[in-house]
């Protein structure tokens, strides 16, 4: 396959790319490492020395993880496109059928199954050796296997009739293909938003209602004080998997419901828990899921034109280590090459994405300072990074890179000093 001027951008974004998630993880162990033996003097008085020893090297062992899966992700994506692994699949997937619909169903599904099974020896590691490692997995291989056999059943359940109606789209829908695309997507994206909590959440973990009538007396009252209307609370089952906790809220209109780690409430005391749960309902009185599902629709609608002006170019495919085909369509093989490379082409967005997430953060603690307290929110985070293991001192340029959360020392210091 002759070099292109797009080959050439692919490996020069990829490299880049490379090179700056090295570096700045690299920067990430120094300044952890540096500051491992000595508890910040803000969290001194709260977290121990070995508690701060154990998630400086839980942050090391992750990052250190996450470098070598960088570099092998990297690999794998130039045996797929440059050194033809999709073109061989395609090429095998037509001997096994004729029929066009078909043979791009089993491309963009053999693609998906190729990579979820080449990267889970990651996930293995990730969950029963690291994870395991620091006391927080309570995975059982039985447990993980089951998760793994549901969450492919769910995906081609949901996945195969999308994926045949945007191929659909592509062949039938004109040049303006995209537009209709576009609108599918995000129907279907919008139908998951309403059906996750009460279809697809109980498929993986137990959800019963919260049986403590005083907390729960408090939480509605929080609930209404903040405009928040409230379907159920809920406790989840999260320690059959990890000993990490949280809260969250989740579903539309009616579906809306606020959920529970167990893990959570077996840690914070009822004036914790109401903090914590102030800041997550901040996040809906600020409007912010809108405002971030908005955006991602807008996002995808910028895709869906690129990639319908890109499918109909020869240099695309030929750039990216594929011959398009001449005895039948595209569609498929330009929809997998797209969503292969566009992350190597966008990740210098990341930061900027970092930043709007963590204002976005900013701006609901000092919600939730308005409706609980300051000092109870600080409590309830300094015993989650605690038990999370989260570091207290991240490098800073690694941290604004990266993190949607403020760093814990910034975050603390925030709501103390009401900015």
């Amino acid at each position: 396959m002759p070099l292109t001027t797009l080959t050439l951008l692919f490996v020069s974004f990829l490299l880049a790319d490379i090179c700056v998630r090295l570096w700045l993880a690299s920067r990430q162990i120094r300044h952890v490492a540096r500051h491992r033996d000595q508890v910040p003097p803000e969290f001194a008085p709260r977290i121990g020395l070995a508690s701060h020893q154990r998630a400086a090297d839980y942050t090391v062992a992750r990052v250190r993880l996450g470098m070598l899966e960088r570099v092998y992700d990297a690999v794998l994506l130039v045996a797929l496109t440059l050194l033809g692994g999709l073109q061989a699949i395609d090429l095998l997937v037509a001997q096994v059928t004729s029929h066009d619909l078909l043979r791009q169903l089993l491309l963009l599904g053999g693609v998906a199954l190729l990579l979820g099974v080449l990267g889970l020896p990651f996930t293995l590691w990730r969950q029963f050796r690291l994870e395991a490692r620091f006391g927080f997995n309570r995975m059982t291989p039985g447990l993980f296997a089951a998760d793994l056999a549901k969450g492919l059943l769910v995906a081609l359940v949901l996945g195969t009739p999308l994926a045949a109606a945007i191929l659909w789209l592509m062949a039938e829908a004109g040049s303006l293909w995209w537009v209709w695309a576009w609108g599918l997507w995000t129907a279907f994206n919008l139908l998951l938003l309403f059906i996750f909590p009460t279809f697809i959440a109980p498929l993986f973990n137990k959800f019963t209602p919260l049986s403590d009538p005083e907390l729960a007396s408090r939480i509605k009252q929080l609930a209404q004080r903040c405009g928040f209307a409230l379907n159920g609370l809920f406790v989840m089952d999260g320690s059959r998997r990890s000993a990490h906790g949280n809260a969250y809220f989740t579903g539309f209109g009616k579906s809306r419901r606020i959920v529970f780690f167990d893990t959570l409430l077996a840690r914070l005391n009822p004036d914790e828990i109401e903090a914590v749960l102030a800041h997550e309902l901040g996040h809906f009185a600020k409007r912010h899921i809108v405002k971030r599902i908005a955006l991602s629709f807008g996002a995808a609608l910028l895709f869906f034109a690129v990639l319908g002006w890109l499918a109909q170019q020869p240099w695309f495919y030929e750039g990216l280590g594929v011959l398009p085909r001449l005895d039948g369509r595209n569609d498929a093989m330009a929809l997998v090459l797209f969503f292969l490379a566009i992350p190597v082409f966008t990740f210098m967005v990341t930061p900027l994405a970092s930043w709007y997430s963590r204002r976005d953060e900013f701006e609901a603690d000092r919600y939730a300072a308005t409706q609980s307290s300051p000092d109870r929110l600080v409590s309830a985070l300094v015993k989650l990074y605690d038990d999370n293991a989260a570091t207290l001192t991240p490098d800073p340029v690694h941290s604004a890179f990266y993190d949607s959360h403020p760093p814990a020392a910034v975050r603390i210091r925030h709501l103390t000093q009401g900015t």
